[in-house]
């Protein structure tokens, strides 16, 4: 039994028009799915990916609109790492951020920014060995697109508390400077440390709210038996619609989530068309004239001659 790297990094945002006109827009992911947060179905939960929605390039947030920033601590993910095909895509994302007045940090190897509610992001050179996830933007060559997660750095006092559920229980490799991966058959991802700051963590716009961790559906009842018998307390298996999930915290504090790889963002849309429309499944159809109504329309900058960041 094996996790297939990243599924999703769930954040949250403030301010939803401002998210997809930065996520995008200016990054060129697709706006694959438009629905409700299925715990509060009175806020956005938006989903951004590649051309096909795929595990492993998603991005979703949270909107809780006029949100404060958070800030990232102990128990917390603070950066999301994605792949990019060589020095030449470094060098096309760090003029189109800088054409947009969105700062950057620049190594030989890496590209780091946030976006404008503070989330931490970082581009680096992919190691070659996953099937690239491209997002195919318009107005964004192919060959400098992202191409799905790298992985996630988190905080943490001692990360040594966590080993033995990532190792033992979660099949994580690593070494003992707090540098894990996880990878199955087909796809891998890091989880790395870094020591936290004084800061008391706080969460909130700009934040990461969880990252999970990819599944065959037939394992997924499995995977929650494990972890239990490790002692990290997951929840029961919650349908998503999109997926199933369970959820728990690993001793560092970082909320983990384990989800299905399917059914897909093709169960309510035709894939051709995701993300055009307000999303609902079946149990909150009742509900969607008076989330049509209430909830912020939101643009569609595929369809803009210019994005702002």
């Amino acid at each position: 039994m094996k996790l297939e790297g990243i599924h999703h990094i769930t954040a949250i945002t403030g301010d939803a028009p401002r998210n997809v006109e930065f996520y995008a827009g200016l990054l060129g992911l697709r706006l694959v799915k438009k629905t409700v947060n299925q715990d509060d179905p009175t806020v956005y939960h938006l989903f951004y990916a590649d051309a096909q929605g795929s595990p492993g390039a998603d991005l979703t947030f949270f909107e809780y609109p006029g949100a404060a920033r958070g800030t990232p601590g102990a128990g917390m993910v603070h950066r999301i790492l994605w792949r990019v095909a060589g020095e030449e895509a470094l060098d096309f994302w760090q003029a189109r951020l800088a054409a947009h007045e969105v700062p950057s940090e620049r190594t030989q190897d890496a590209l780091r920014f946030s976006d404008p509610e503070g989330l931490e992001h970082e581009l680096l050179l992919s190691s070659g060995e996953d099937e690239p996830l491209l997002a195919n933007a318009p107005d964004i060559p192919a060959a400098f697109a992202l191409q799905g997660f790298e992985g996630v750095r988190a905080y943490a006092d001692d990360p040594s508390r966590s080993e033995s559920l990532l190792r033992e229980t979660l099949g994580f490799s690593g070494t003992e400077d707090g540098h894990f991966e996880v990878r199955g058959e087909h796809r891998g991802g890091l989880y790395i440390y870094d020591a936290s700051p004084p800061e008391k963590p706080r969460q909130g716009a700009g934040s990461v709210h969880h990252v999970a961790f990819a599944s065959v559906p037939g394992d997924h009842e499995r995977w929650r038996q494990r972890v239990q018998a490790a002692g990290a307390h997951p929840t029961p298996v919650i349908d998503r619609f999109y997926f199933r999930s369970i959820y728990f915290r690993e001793p560092s504090g970082v909320l983990f989530e384990i989800a299905t790889i399917g059914p897909g963002f093709g169960a309510d849309e035709d894939p051709q068309h995701l993300g055009e429309r307000l999303s609902l499944p079946p149990r909150f159809e009742a509900l969607r004239e008076r989330l049509e109504a209430t909830l912020t329309p939101l643009p569609n900058p595929r369809r803009r001659p210019e994005v702002r960041a």
